[in-house]
């Protein structure tokens, strides 16, 4: 530790905002590690500000550390300046609670969210002299994965030891329960890595084994050890009441991403948008109740001193007592305190949202039509209509917001140029709604920003089997927007066409994607999600040196009957059902809300059969 703190004397001087490598910030945990059975370190492939806004690191970070026997510190991927300014001086990757070495830990576990940190994972592996491949790791901290990238764990199966799919809350201490156990006994990796099998959603890629045909499909797949389950079955939190929260959230000391108090209102969404993950991976719906949330609002308040609640969920809207929780988090905060909710859907809970939030209290608004016609808000199961988004931007100028983001998407199944029109035409009928209004109501410039993304096909959804737009029709439609988007006071916002690609490879991608991974990462990828960062052509180069075919992995359509690498993760919908619904996009059919009544979707498996979904 000395030695580290005394580099980084020198160090920190010569890289920008050194506070993301300082640590000490309010509420963190500090313990003896001589009074600790495990220390734990929890990893953020990705920069401390977009890390230290993730909701999952800061639940999993309270949960362990409200353990007496484990310590659980936090580290993130140096920039690249640190990076190097670290190599040149010799300084191993730390944490930031103690400035621990890395490889000193008894467990690393990645938050993966995003497919586009792979690369930083083996950096940060690198960094702490830890083997990338878990086949080489005789001894050293067991190298674990977690969050919602990983429902396909494939791309990263050779470089990790274990990952946890599904909710983290209750698997991890369990896991820690049978590490525990395990080192008494002196048992081996192996012995322990079939031991944590046992628990449900730990999923260990070396007691697997993957079989495939000359023409690279998957043939087959079987576990190696018996008491190995061949299935993997998601885990879930059955009650968020009852979960734990953090009651002192980490405050640092520079500005990061989501700089606010951040309540998960619930869990999971109804919805059934066809091309979110998020919305498939994370059912059945769980919400926290009124009093939890106002308490844990207002605790989290007094001991961060943040003026800012953002009330996050996949459709926040939807929150069943929405009303009743403005009112209560408006009753018991200061009048300085705003709120914020993120993403609304375009129907009557948003407008009742906006009523209930007085004018001086609003953070901002973003509205996400998605698509640009009914016809395709229809394919991709977007309940929604133009009238809806009218109505709720009326409803919000009047209610005194005048900054408004629009998110919108392109390369969805079916579309057409009429499709990418229809996104020009919903803009330009928001703007005419704030025109419309009184001179009095018109107090500002309405500003308006458009984000398009391009459908990247996610595992487990039903556009799993869709093909991807490859990067010259990706140009082609960013091309069109630019132009049809010139309006006074719009921004056009868009992804990079080679980035969204190559998410889209690593997203489907099977087993062998991790050779390009790794080749990536010799060349110098990094940080690919960033734009100064991201490197093409050493991608490119990387598929050709490796063998490993993009087109295959990435943008082709999948077959129906096709063994998919993600089918042995078991997240209780069922196959079947996703097909399903793949088949009634293409036929621009819809599907309703499954509150209004159960559509067999099969999650209600995961929580047993007394269980019904809310």
């Amino acid at each position: 530790m000395t030695s580290i703190m005394g580099a980084l004397d020198a160090i920190l001087p010569r890289v920008r905002k050194p506070a993301r490598y300082t640590g000490g910030e309010l509420n963190i945990v500090r313990k003896d590690p001589a009074d600790v059975a495990v220390r734990f370190a929890i990893a953020f492939p990705d920069l401390y500000e977009v890390g230290m806004s993730n909701l999952g690191l800061r639940i999993l970070y309270d949960v362990l550390n409200r353990r007496p026997d484990t310590w659980c510190e936090r580290v993130f991927a140096p920039w690249i300046d640190m990076e190097g300014e670290m190599r040149r001086a010799g300084v191993p990757l730390y944490t930031l609670e103690s400035y621990t070495p890395l490889d000193r830990f008894d467990m690393i576990g990645f938050s993966l969210g995003y497919e586009l940190g792979y690369t930083n994972v083996l950096n940060m592996l690198d960094m702490a002299g830890i083997p990338l491949f878990a086949e080489n790791r005789a001894g050293g901290p067991f190298v674990i994965a977690g969050g919602s990238s990983t429902v396909n764990p494939e791309p990263l199966a050779p470089f990790i030891d274990l990952f946890v799919i599904g909710d983290g809350e209750e698997a991890l201490p369990e896991l820690i329960d049978v590490y525990r156990a395990c080192k008494e006994l002196g048992a081996s990796r192996e012995e322990f890595l079939i031991a944590a099998s046992g628990v449900e959603g730990c999923y260990a890629p070396s007691l697997h084994a993957v079989d495939y045909g000359e023409d690279g499909r998957i043939r087959a797949r079987r576990p190696l050890r018996d008491g190995v389950p061949a299935t993997v079955r998601r885990r879930v939190v059955r009650s968020l009441d009852a979960a734990p929260w953090p009651e002192k959230p980490i405050v640092p000391y520079l500005e990061i991403v989501h700089d606010r108090v951040t309540l998960e209102l619930f869990r999971g969404c109804t919805r059934g948008c066809r091309f979110c993950q998020a919305g498939m991976i994370y059912r059945p719906i769980r919400e926290r109740s009124v009093d939890t949330l106002t308490e844990q609002a207002v605790r989290a308040l007094t001991q961060t001193g943040y003026d800012e609640v953002s009330l996050t969920s996949l459709s926040s809207g939807d929150y069943s007592r929405l009303p009743e929780l403005i009112g209560r988090l408006t009753a018991s905060t200061h009048p300085h305190v705003s709120l914020s909710l993120p993403s609304l859907r375009i129907d009557a809970y948003a407008r009742e949202y906006m009523r209930d939030v007085s004018t001086d209290r609003k953070a901002g608004l973003t509205l996400a039509p998605e698509a640009g016609t009914q016809r395709l808000r229809n394919v991709i199961n977007k309940n929604v209509t133009a009238e809806d988004l009218r109505s709720s931007a009326r409803e919000a100028f009047e209610n005194g917001w005048d900054r408004v983001k629009l998110y919108f998407m392109i390369g969805l199944p079916t579309e057409t140029d009429e499709d990418i029109r229809g996104i020009a035409d919903m803009t330009r009928d928001v703007i005419g709604v704030y025109r419309e209004l009184p001179a009095p109501l018109r107090r500002r410039r309405l500003s308006v920003t458009v984000s398009v993304s391009t459908l990247v096909p996610k595992p487990h959804t039903p556009f799993q089997w869709a093909a991807q737009d490859d990067v010259p029709a990706m140009h082609r439609k960013q091309r069109m927007l630019r132009e049809l988007l010139r309006m006074g006071g719009v921004k056009f916002n868009w992804h990079e066409a080679a980035v969204s690609r190559l998410e889209g490879i690593m997203s489907r991608g099977g087993r062998p994607v991790h050779r390009a991974i790794l080749r990536a990462w010799e060349l110098g990828c990094r940080f690919d999600g960033w734009m100064e960062c991201f490197d093409e052509a050493k991608w490119n180069r990387a598929f050709e040196e490796t063998g490993v075919d993009p087109e295959f992995h990435g943008a082709r359509e999948r077959d129906s009957d096709e063994v998919l690498p993600w089918d042995f993760i078991d997240t209780g919908v069922k196959r079947a059902y996703l097909r399903s619904e793949y088949e009634r996009a293409l036929r621009g059919e819809t599907t309703g809300d499954c509150r209004a009544g159960c559509l067999g979707c099969g999650v209600s498996s995961l929580l047993g059969e007394a269980h019904a979904c809310e």
